[in-house]
């Protein structure tokens, strides 16, 4: 059985308002990780908390209470999508590295397994548990740790480019790339932490525009949607 993690930014779950949710969007994300499921895919997600709190939202915040707010927005986001999956009929568990009272499933692969094992849709809230780290970092570490075969990122660009499109019109996109050249060239699809991990650990990723028509469905059944870095 195949095995996905879909990372999913902040920003692609407020839509057009640009902060909080936007129910419509996260309605039609759900209703292809349906579609996905129904083919005996089995699926864990990342979010992200952009449509909350960034690391750098306050210069009056110290670092580390800054990534401790940041790491609660992506449970609140994780909690909130996880109940749209569920109005659609699928089972649904929230994991986190800390204790969240009732809200939240205390993080073991052996708990996670369980999950899969039950057909449930994982989803892993709090980044790693730590300050310094992005969930692009959360996003590699737990790709690794439940072996999946591929993460799907999902973001508001259609790949990776070697330069900006939106301000370079000849700018080119990559069909395929590997992580050794993007660190190159500095592209930053993901930070360098989860770059080593991508690399150390043969971990491909799959970039492509979550505003596409049924763009999810398309990712997983395709992996020239987008752009493939290989490691």
């Amino acid at each position: 059985m195949m095995r996905i993690l879909l990372k999913l930014s902040g920003e692609a779950l407020a839509g057009d308002k640009k902060s909080g949710f936007d129910e419509a969007t996260v309605l039609g994300v759900a209703k292809q990780v349906k579609a996905v499921k129904d083919t005996g895919v089995s699926l864990a997600v990342v979010t992200g908390g952009g449509n909350f709190w960034r690391g750098r939202s306050s210069e009056n915040i110290e670092r580390t209470k800054a990534d401790a707010i940041g790491m609660m927005a992506t449970v609140m986001n994780c909690i909130y999508v996880s109940e749209i999956f569920r109005s659609l009929g699928m089972k649904t568990s929230v994991y986190t590295p800390f204790l969240c009272g009732s809200f939240t499933k205390l993080y073991s692969k052996d708990a996670v397994e369980e999950s899969f094992a039950k057909d449930e849709v994982v989803f892993f809230a709090g980044g790693t548990g730590h300050p310094y780290f992005s969930t692009d970092t959360a996003t590699l570490l737990r790709a690794v740790e439940i072996q999946a075969d591929r993460i799907l990122l999902a973001k508001s660009i259609d790949g990776v480019y070697d330069s900006d499109p939106a301000i370079n019109k000849d700018a080119k996109k990559y069909d395929r790339i590997t992580i050794e050249e993007v660190v190159e060239k500095k592209l930053g699809v993901v930070d360098m932490a989860a770059s080593v991990l991508a690399m150390e650990n043969k971990m491909t990723m799959q970039i492509f525009d979550l505003n596409e028509k049924d763009s999810i469905i398309n990712a997983v059944k395709d992996e020239n949607i987008g752009t493939l870095v290989t490691a």
